[in-house]
C-alpha cells in the first residue's frame, strides 16, 4: 500500500496499534515495539512523505528517552486521530 498523506499514514498507524492490542500487547509493549521499528527506519529506509521526513530529523536528534517519548505520542495520536 502506497502512503501519500497524513491520514493514510495516521490510519496505518493506528491498524497496527490495534492488531497489536488484538494480540494481547500492552501499551508499553506497543511503544517498545515502535522504538525498535524507528530505530530501524531511520538507519534503513528513506522517508517517502512529508511526514516521514519529519520523524527522521526528529529521531536523528533525539537521545534515547527523547525517542522514547517520540514513540508514545504516536501511539497517543493513533489514539485520537486513526480510524480503528
Amino acid at each position: 500500500m502506497e502512503i501519500s498523506n497524513f491520514d493514510q499514514w495516521v490510519n496505518t498507524l493506528s491498524t497496527a496499534v490495534s492488531k497489536a492490542r488484538g494480540m494481547g500487547m500492552s501499551d508499553e509493549m506497543i511503544r517498545s515495539s515502535a522504538v525498535q521499528v524507528g530505530n530501524y527506519l531511520y538507519a534503513n529506509v528513506d522517508p517517502d512523505i512529508p511526514e516521514n521526513r519529519v520523524l527522521r530529523a526528529m529521531w536523528e536528534v533525539a537521545d534515547e528517552p527523547e525517542r522514547q517519548a517520540i514513540a508514545s505520542t504516536l501511539v497517543k495520536l493513533c489514539d485520537k486521530y486513526g480510524r480503528h
